[in-house]
């Protein structure tokens, strides 16, 4: 069942053997056998998420302004070569324009990969998140004498009693923090190679012998 974050298979006998071991109900904490949580909100509202959105934001940047700053060196390096077809012959710029467009398009794969990459960092992100916390929620749901704890999400309806977001998003801050000793990003593609200025000539193929008198 995909609203299922935690089941637990409690061991539960009768009588007062039963009632010894339940645990015993706190203060402000429901007492349910199904609670219900959102587990985007616990996500996204907590310390660990909000760092990885900050980290997302910031790459999202800083690969807008390399695109831009490429995009521009590459419309510089077109112009040129577009400058210098009149003085070579059509095999040559047929060369050239080729040795560009391969360029362009080896730019553009690794920009996108780069692209993926960033997005890829918030879906592992979220997957790391829900590893690490959920042992906080296994001991959330024992102390709430809950044997599951459902998604929101899948939850036609519930009571506002039995939403354990708030109380759970206070326990996983308090044990993962922002989560800056966890590494959350995948691994970079390759950067973009230094691409060699378009050459100043192509070299002319080797002339054929001359014919003897």
């Amino acid at each position: 069942m995909r609203g299922l974050l935690v089941a637990l298979a409690l061991g539960l006998g009768s009588g007062a053997s039963a009632q010894q071991a339940m645990p015993q109900p706190q203060v402000g904490i429901p007492q349910s056998a199904v609670v219900v949580l959102d587990r985007d909100a616990l996500y996204q509202n907590s310390r660990f998420g909000q760092r990885v959105a900050r980290d997302i934001e910031a790459a999202s940047d800083e690969l807008s302004q390399e695109n831009r700053a490429i995009e521009a060196a590459l419309e510089a390096e077109e112009q040129a070569l577009t400058a210098r077809r009149a003085n070579e012959t059509p095999d040559a710029f047929r060369q050239l324009a080729a040795a560009f467009d391969s360029r362009v398009n080896e730019i553009r794969a690794t920009q996108d990969a780069k692209a993926r990459a960033i997005t890829q960092q918030n879906e592992r992100a979220q997957a790391i998140f829900f590893e690490q916390a959920n042992p906080v929620l296994v001991d959330l749901a024992r102390e709430t004498g809950a044997l599951v704890i459902l998604d929101r999400r899948f939850v036609l309806a519930s009571s506002d009693q039995v939403d354990i977001t708030a109380l759970a998003a206070e326990r996983v801050d308090a044990v993962l923090g922002e989560g800056e000793q966890v590494e959350t990003a995948p691994p970079q593609p390759r950067p973009v190679p230094d691409a060699p200025a378009v050459p100043e000539e192509v070299p002319a193929p080797d002339a054929a012998p001359a014919p003897d008198d």
